[in-house]
């Protein structure tokens, strides 16, 4: 036997296994998505209301948005990255007709009583924007959801189930900064965001709140991930 051949046969080659991802077929998948769907429904509202706090400039859904993220991180990771292309599909496909319910509700005759017009007006205003909204929120958490989970998938393949607080870190910041940037880039004028300043100080501030909500609740996610890894039947099988 040739020295070659003796340390190849001295040196085994490490094959790396194939990720970990469950199938869809117990509740856990449908609860986990309508959960994001509710959540990114009520951030589109909640998003067509411009916020002041102090010399940081918002919108009212700022407090949401970064659980449906969440959501994202563990249906990518149990489910991989395909099932959460379908949810991030199937959530917006419920978000437009949410908007389309609006604009009918909208266009219904209502009373014409002072009280009636006052209620017409008010919901003209709450939820008129809303569409331009869903556009914004469909362009940008497409794209950054689908990046986000795309990352996780990848590092997952190379990780294995060991690190997964650095394919939450990894990919939330990467994602939630697409996700922000093309999301106030359209929605900004719905919302009265007007001059560079202002626009930047949305970005920033969106961008930032966002990435330290999620970092501040990967504990959380970690121990939330590990529950469905351990009650998912088909997990690993």
């Amino acid at each position: 036997m040739s020295p070659l051949q003796s340390n190849a046969s001295a040196t085994p080659l490490k094959i790396r296994a194939a990720p970990s991802f469950a199938s869809v077929g117990s509740p856990y998948f449908g609860i986990l998505l309508a959960c994001m769907a509710v959540i990114v429904i009520l951030s589109n509202i909640g998003a067509s209301k411009g916020v002041q706090l102090g010399p940081f400039v918002t919108d009212g859904g700022f407090f949401l948005f970064p659980f449906a993220y969440i959501l994202g991180d563990v249906i990518s990771e149990i489910y991989g990255f395909k099932v959460t292309r379908k949810a991030i599909f199937a959530t917006f496909a419920l978000s437009i007709f949410a908007s389309l319910a609006y604009w009918v509700i909208i266009a219904l005759p209502g009373f014409t009583d002072d009280f009636g017009v006052a209620k017409q007006q008010a919901l003209e205003l709450a939820l008129g924007p809303v569409p331009q909204i869903v556009l914004a929120s469909l362009l940008a958490f497409l794209t950054g959801q689908t990046t986000n989970s795309w990352i996780m998938v990848r590092l997952k393949a190379r990780q294995g189930e060991k690190k997964l607080w650095a394919r939450l870190m990894g990919s939330s910041g990467v994602g939630e900064f697409i996700d922000t940037l093309i999301f106030c880039a359209v929605a900004a004028p719905v919302i009265g965001i007007v001059g560079f300043g202002m626009f930047a100080n949305y970005v920033l501030v969106g961008f930032l709140y966002k990435v330290a909500v999620q970092y501040a609740l990967i504990p959380v996610t970690t121990l939330v991930i590990g529950w469905f890894k351990r009650h998912e039947p088909t997990y690993g099988a």
